[in-house]
């Protein structure tokens, strides 16, 4: 696509395919784009949300007008945000042999103005201009996610589920603890197998048996939080079998199974949610696991604001969890030597600061050994 001016107007020539956007909602889906023959003009239809017959239709027209304009058959490029629509559509159009794009909507610049004009018209125009600098080779316009495959996607149900439910159960747990704290119980553990037959000896904390509706109250609660125990353990059945299934096809989760503090949930979160997309550099693993910094310099001014928070929410936090109990069951590895280094350093303070860098060279150089078979330095690994 080249860009011309005359007589003071800009005009797009040359255009070799239609460019749309698709800004997806519950109710409505707003097609926009730019076909050969229009000029700068740029076509705008809605059709109601999930109806996907009418996209398909809607492009048909639209290919019908640019064949009448020029006499030539165009094909399309999409692209569409990330949302609650997840990727079926973007499979549908692949399907249909179309070229699709999912975009991250943080990664698009936007106007800086405190109050600056938002409607799903001003984020059709902005997807298109996006799209067509991606096009034409612009570097670092926008980020084109990596679009998994069904069974990738569908793999990262477990752990993800295994999340939920985990804090369900915390929240369960918590508030019978609660309930009881305000009647002066404070050693009640609703996880220990006799919690029924303990319930029935507790006593307040002034002597008296446990009230009826509170008693009634906790009972309730257990029953709920029996249920997700029960779903937990299911869960985790099926977690470990398909560690299995993978170890069959898949070495790099051979590889960190046998990492001496990696059990089967970290195995399956960091495979799942990280380690089996392709990743040029480390840079790119610390960014998608959210815990790339973010510097800020303007003149004299230069600072660090802190890790960018930019990627996968699930991967970051096992990572730091990870990198806790990375201290503890490998304390003579490279990374635990660093560690305590640094805090000795600073007088035993920033450990929560450290333990954030430690979780960025942690991913950095597991990624390094499923890909390259680098073993930390120092680390245990089983044989």
């Amino acid at each position: 696509m080249t860009q011309s001016k005359h007589a003071g107007k800009s005009t797009y020539e040359n255009l070799q395919a239609i460019y749309v956007s698709i800004e997806l909602s519950k109710n409505t889906w707003l097609i926009t784009s730019i076909s050969p023959g229009a000029g700068e003009k740029l076509s705008r239809h809605s059709v109601p949300g999930g109806d996907i017959a009418g996209l398909l239709s809607r492009l048909g027209q639209l290919k019908q007008k640019a064949r009448d304009r020029t006499g030539q058959d165009y094909p399309f490029v999409t692209i569409q945000e990330a949302g609650l629509d997840g990727f079926w559509v973007h499979r549908v159009l692949e399907a249909e042999g179309h070229e699709s794009h999912v975009v991250d909507a943080a990664s698009i610049a936007t106007s800086r103005r405190r109050r600056r004009v938002k409607t799903d018209r001003l984020d059709g125009e902005t997807l298109i201009r996006a799209l067509l600098a991606f096009k034409r080779g612009e570097p670092r316009v926008c980020s084109m996610l990596r679009i998994p495959t069904p069974d990738e996607e569908d793999r990262r149900r477990i752990v993800r589920e295994r999340k939920v439910l985990m804090e369900e159960r915390i929240r369960h747990s918590n508030r019978i603890k609660g309930l009881l704290f305000s009647q002066g119980i404070r050693d009640y553990d609703p996880l220990r197998r006799d919690r029924r037959e303990r319930l029935e000896t507790l006593r307040t904390g002034d002597g008296r048996e446990l009230p009826v509706h509170l008693k009634c109250q906790v009972v309730r609660e257990l029953d709920r939080m029996e249920m997700l125990l029960d779903q937990i353990k299911a869960v985790e059945a099926e977690r470990d079998a398909m560690l299995v299934d993978e170890q069959q096809s898949a070495r790099e989760v051979v590889m960190l199974t046998k990492v001496v503090g990696i059990g089967p949930e970290f195995a399956a979160v960091l495979w799942g949610e990280g380690l089996f997309r392709h990743f040029d550099n480390r840079r790119q693993v610390a960014a998608y696991a959210g815990l790339a910094p973010t510097p800020w310099q303007s003149g004299s001014i230069d600072r660090e604001q802190g890790i960018g928070k930019s990627g996968n929410p699930r991967l970051r936090s096992t990572l730091l969890e990870m990198a806790w109990l990375w201290l503890r069951h490998q304390p003579a590895s490279e990374l635990s030597r660093w560690f305590n280094e640094r805090v000795a350093q600073n007088g035993g303070r920033f450990k929560k600061v450290m333990i954030t860098a430690l979780a960025r060279k942690l991913v950095v150089a597991l990624w390094k050994y499923v890909t390259a078979g680098v073993v930390i330095e120092g680390a245990r690994v089983r044989p």
